[in-house]
């Protein structure tokens, strides 16, 4: 077991911060660092915080090297498109030459960074850069209009 002592002060941020932090992870790490400031023991900490005693000694851990902004950072593993690295040649190509659809999107992205991707993963790049996908309008057919003329006179003369 880890032993700290705790000031007041910490233990009223802790205290603040496991309740007001914006994200639920964070609040969850303090709540456990908070309990483990009023002395409770491990096993009663892991049983109300639903964490397991390993998850719980890092946390202690976070805190006794960083203090309270240590428990602040989130960690979590993001993985990172290879098209990310090149973003700024394709984000240029399709501002100066729209794709009309996510396969010649997809097309023009392979001829310049040799990556292949399929369509759906265009899409969500593309999408992600702040492009969307334009709706696709009808051109109306020619009009006769001797025939619509004819129409509404067939049409309104039973009204």
């Amino acid at each position: 077991m880890i032993n700290i002592e705790f000031s007041e002060a910490d233990r009223e941020a802790l205290h603040y911060e496991r309740y007001n932090h914006p994200h639920p992870f964070v609040q969850k790490k303090m709540e456990a660092v908070w309990l483990k400031s009023q002395g409770i023991k491990h096993m009663d900490i892991c049983r109300l915080t639903c964490v397991c005693s390993t998850t719980l000694t890092e946390y202690v851990r976070e805190y006794k090297e960083g203090g309270i902004e240590a428990l602040k950072v989130i960690r979590f593993r993001q993985p990172r498109s290879d098209m990310e690295d090149r973003r700024d040649t394709i984000e240029a190509y399709f501002r100066e030459h729209p794709p009309a659809t996510a396969k010649e999107a997809m097309a023009a992205i392979e001829k310049l960074t040799g990556l292949k991707r399929s369509p759906q993963r265009v899409r969500v790049f593309m999408k992600r850069m702040g492009l969307k996908c334009r709706k696709v309008g009808m051109i109306p057919a020619k009009v006769d209009i001797e025939a619509q003329e004819a129409f509404k006179k067939k049409s309104l003369s039973r009204v």
